[in-house]
C-alpha cells in the first residue's frame, strides 16, 4: 500500500498536473493551424542546433561536477559523469527530482564513495545554480520590469503565490529551526545508534557541501558555470530563429522566456511539461505574438529538449548495461 501511495505521489499526481495544464493551455488553440505551422513554417536546422547545444550543456555540467568530486576526494571518469548527468534528466522525465538521487547513487557506487557525501556535492552544485538563477532574475527584472509587471497582472494567481512564498514566515522559521537542530545534534553526545547514524549522515552531507569551498580549481568551476548557463540560454534562443514570427523579438524577450521558463522547470512535474509551456506562451503573448504561433513555439522548443533527453537517456542506460557486462567477463 505504501509503495502504491508513493508511486501515485511521485508519478501520477505530477503527470496529471502537467497534463491538466497542457490541456488548459492548448484547448483554446486551433490544432489544425498549429499542424500547418509545424509542417511549413519552421526551419528545423535551428531546432537541431538547439538539441546539440543542449547536449553540450550536459557535458559541461558533468565537467563542472568533476571538479567538486575531486575535493571528496573522488575522480570518476568523464564517461561515468556524462552517464550520470544524461541519466538524471531521463529519470526526471518519469519521476520528478528522483534523477538527482539516481545520479548520486550511480557515481557513489562506481567510485566506492559515501552516497551522502556525493549527495552533498550535488546539493552544493544545485546551490550554485540557485545563486545563478537569482542573479539572472535580478538582471532580467531590471531589463524587463514592464513586461514582468504585465505578466503578473495577467496571471494574478502567480503573483499572489510568489508574494505569499516570499513573505511567509513559515519558510524562514523552518530554515532557522533546521539550523538550530543541526547544530544541537552535532554537539549532542549519545551512544544511541539512531542518533549516531543521523549525526554521521549530517556530517557526510556537510562534508559534501563543503566541496564547493575546498575545490582547487575555483575559477574553472566558475568558468564552467558561466558556459553552462550560457548554453542553456542559447538552447532556447536559437529556437527563436526557427520561426519568422519570433526571430525579430530580440534577445531580451528570449532572456525573459528563459528565466521564467527555468523557474517553472523547478516545479515537480515531469520535464516541466505544462508549466513551462504556459509561462513561455504567456510571455510571448505579451510581446504581441498570436496564440497559435506562441503555442507552436513552446511545443517545438520544449519538444526538442524532450526528444534529446530521451535519446541521451537511451544511450546512457545502454552504456551502463554494456559496462556491467564487461565487469562480469
Amino acid at each position: 500500500m505504501k509503495r502504491l501511495a508513493s508511486y501515485i505521489f511521485k508519478f501520477i499526481i505530477p503527470l496529471a498536473f502537467g497534463a491538466g495544464v497542457m490541456w488548459y493551455v492548448y484547448s483554446k488553440m486551433d490544432m489544425n493551424e498549429i499542424a500547418k505551422i509545424l509542417q511549413y513554417d519552421i526551419n528545423y536546422w535551428w531546432i537541431l542546433l538547439s538539441a546539440l547545444i543542449g547536449m553540450l550543456s550536459h557535458i559541461v555540467r558533468a565537467a563542472r561536477w568533476k571538479i567538486q568530486l575531486k575535493a571528496l576526494p573522488a575522480n570518476p571518469s568523464m564517461k561515468v559523469l556524462i552517464n550520470a548527468i544524461f541519466g538524471t534528466y531521463a529519470v526526471n522525465l518519469i519521476f520528478p527530482r528522483m534523477g538527482e538521487v539516481w545520479r548520486c547513487g550511480y557515481v557513489a557506487h562506481q567510485e566506492r564513495q559515501s552516497f551522502v557525501k556525493v549527495v552533498g556535492s550535488m546539493l552544493s552544485e544545485r546551490l550554485t545554480d540557485t545563486i545563478t538563477v537569482a542573479i539572472i532574475t535580478i538582471t532580467t527584472f531590471f531589463l524587463q520590469i514592464g513586461v514582468i509587471k504585465e505578466f503578473l497582472i495577467k496571471y494574478p494567481i502567480l503573483k499572489e503565490s510568489l508574494t505569499n512564498m516570499v513573505t511567509s514566515p513559515i519558510l524562514y522559521i523552518f530554515v532557522i529551526v533546521a539550523l538550530i537542530f543541526t547544530i544541537v545534534l552535532l554537539k549532542y553526545k549519545s551512544n544511541n545508534s539512531i542518533i549516531i547514524k543521523v549525526k554521521g549522515f549530517v556530517k557526510n552531507l556537510i562534508n559534501g557541501i563543503k566541496t564547493i569551498f575546498q575545490m582547487k580549481q575555483n575559477w574553472l568551476f566558475l568558468f564552467y558555470t558561466i558556459v553552462m548557463w550560457g548554453l542553456y540560454f542559447l538552447e532556447l534562443y536559437v529556437c527563436f530563429f526557427a520561426f519568422k514570427q519570433t526571430e525579430s523579438l530580440g534577445i531580451v524577450c528570449a532572456f525573459t522566456c528563459f528565466l521564467l521558463g527555468s523557474i517553472s522547470m523547478g516545479l515537480p512535474v515531469q520535464g516541466g511539461v505544462g508549466p513551462w509551456h504556459w509561462v513561455v506562451i504567456g510571455i510571448l503573448s505579451l510581446y504581441g505574438l498570436e496564440g497559435n504561433i506562441a503555442g507552436t513555439f513552446a511545443l517545438v522548443a520544449h519538444g526538442v529538449q524532450l526528444v534529446m533527453t530521451l535519446l541521451v537517456g537511451i544511450y546512457t542506460f545502454i552504456s551502463i548495461s554494456l559496462d556491467k557486462r564487461k565487469d562480469k567477463i
